[in-house]
């Protein structure tokens, strides 16, 4: 994103809205990180902005001064977005450990450092073949990595599964496996209402995810806008709440201190 963070609060104030909470990119193993900016990348760079990791400290004390300057006004938040995988697990433990976050969402952008949306990991495998991998990985991930707060767009790998739709019954048993790991370690799920602005058919993650999560006993769930640019400044969150409770959710979270704080829908 290219949204200057002192521009989004300032837009926040402008609709209205009591919290925020800054959860921008982290992803290792493929993006040049801030202290280490000539490492190699593979990658194809997307929208044309530099393929780099947030500069941790700058992006912390920024927060701070934010949080000073509206303190009155909302409350802010300081997370981040682990783009994790396996190997990169040893990385996202020390990033974690060095600064006070509130919020953390674990998601998946590449497997075997090979990214999804420029389907360099899709090629050359079929599409069980590519699925799969994706979800083990997220598998593998949560069995071994326990700092986070929820599980972000769980079923990213359909936005970018040029095929369509998806038989869920294929793919139900390692997704269970996945959310049941996480409901045992107290995680929740991000409902990422991107789906509205990329014309998804079904929520992310769809409402069959969603169902089986609450039928496993979960109920940590927070909206993110998943904002990149000023028209995605809490899109579609008040018309995501309703089908939530359609679904039988009774309330959201925000989060303090990586602490779910519960609001009724």
């Amino acid at each position: 994103s290219d949204y200057k963070m002192e521009d989004l609060v300032r837009d926040t104030a402008v609709l209205g809205l009591d919290e925020i909470c800054f959860t921008d990119h982290v992803d290792y193993g493929i993006k040049r990180d801030w202290k280490n900016p000539g490492c190699s990348y593979s990658g194809s760079e997307k929208a044309g902005l530099p393929p780099m990791n947030v500069k941790y400290p700058a992006y912390h004390e920024k927060i701070k001064k934010l949080q000073r300057e509206y303190e009155d006004r909302m409350v802010i938040r300081e997370g981040m977005e682990f783009g994790m995988q396996a190997h990169t697990v040893p990385l996202f433990e020390k990033l974690f450990s060095s600064y006070p976050f509130d919020f953390i969402i674990l998601s998946c952008h590449q497997v075997d450092d090979l990214e999804f949306w420029n389907q360099d990991f899709q090629r050359g495998k079929t599409r069980e073949a590519f699925r799969r991998s994706y979800y083990e990985e997220i598998l593998k991930v949560v069995g071994s990595y326990k700092n986070y707060s929820v599980l972000g767009h769980l079923d990213l790998i359909s936005r970018y599964d040029e095929g369509g739709s998806y038989p869920f019954e294929r793919e139900r048993d390692i997704i269970a496996q996945i959310l049941k790991t996480a409901i045992s370690d107290g995680k929740g799920l991000e409902v990422n209402t991107s789906s509205f602005r990329y014309g998804l058919q079904d929520l992310t993650p769809s409402v069959d995810i969603l169902k089986l999560y609450r039928d496993l006993g979960g109920e940590i769930l927070t909206i993110g806008s998943d904002t990149h640019a000023p028209s995605h400044l809490g899109a579609q969150i008040r018309e995501t709440m309703p089908v939530l409770k359609d679904l039988g959710f009774k309330r959201l979270c925000t989060f303090d201190a990586m602490r779910p704080v519960f609001h009724k829908i």
